[in-house]
């Protein structure tokens, strides 16, 4: 396989980052390589675990990156976990927040891995993995907490950071659906929970298809995943990885 033709694919969760490098059709030429997220986590902290990943990989001519929250043209608009201590639902570091805001996360990787960089949300990356092009489709990623993007006939809609938004009790979806409740409620209840925001979302988007991904969508017990209705398909969270490559092709307005 040839530099020029590889892309390095990087998945930046709240709990743990992973990478690998694929080929032009997508399939994996080298095994992931993971480690866990590490707080606090200044920017400068990120492009360092990143690079360290792509030092344990084949090189690469170019690298795609997705990770929590809103960015916009490559640089952090806001990200949920990556501004607290000890990770998420742990205490928010007003110092954090301010180095995040703004932060050129695209220029600063290309400068720490020598390849042009593509910097997206993650559910953006995770979504350029599974849509079909056609249509108005959605993706809602499942994992420490809610992630989503948004195609209209393949172009990637301006990103809406929906995970921000409130449900009830106070909660945001972030808390409602996240992995801590999931762990809370356990899989039966937390699926159920899953099908109330799948309902709830319907009727705001009016999507033609809607993919549950992430990893925690293979936990949507069978009984729920047999009543979210036929527009909705439940998506491996390896399309994170294939997503890589596919981004490069999406259109942006």
């Amino acid at each position: 396989m040839e530099e020029a033709g590889a892309t390095l694919a990087v998945d930046c969760g709240g709990g743990g980052i992973k990478a690998s490098v694929l080929d032009a059709a997508g399939t994996m030429h080298a095994q992931p390589v993971r480690t866990a997220t590490p707080y606090p986590l200044p920017p400068e902290r990120l492009v360092r675990t990143v690079a360290d990943l792509a030092g344990r990989l084949p090189p690469a001519g170019r690298a795609t990156v997705g990770m929590p929250g809103m960015l916009r043209h490559g640089v952090v608009v806001a990200t949920p976990h990556y501004v607290t201590r000890s990770g998420p639902r742990t205490k928010v570091l007003p110092e954090l927040v301010q180095r995040w805001s703004g932060f050129d996360i695209r220029r600063a990787l290309e400068g720490a891995l020598g390849v042009p960089v593509l910097a997206l949300n993650d559910a953006e990356i995770h979504g350029a993995g599974v849509v079909a092009g056609a249509g108005l489709e959605m993706i809602v990623t499942l994992g420490t907490g809610l992630g989503n993007a948004v195609f209209d006939g393949g172009t990637l809609a301006p990103h809406v950071e929906l995970s921000q938004g409130p449900v009830r009790w106070g909660l945001t979806y972030d808390d409602y659906i996240g992995e801590h409740e999931r762990l809370r409620l356990g899989d039966a209840q937390w699926s159920r929970r899953v099908r109330k925001v799948v309902e709830g979302l319907r009727p705001m988007y009016l999507w033609d298809r809607l993919y549950l991904g992430g990893g925690n969508s293979r936990r949507i017990s069978p009984q729920v995943q047999g009543r979210l209705g036929d527009d909705v398909v439940v998506v491996p969270n390896s399309a994170g990885i294939v997503g890589g490559v596919r981004a490069w092709e999406l259109r942006v307005p």
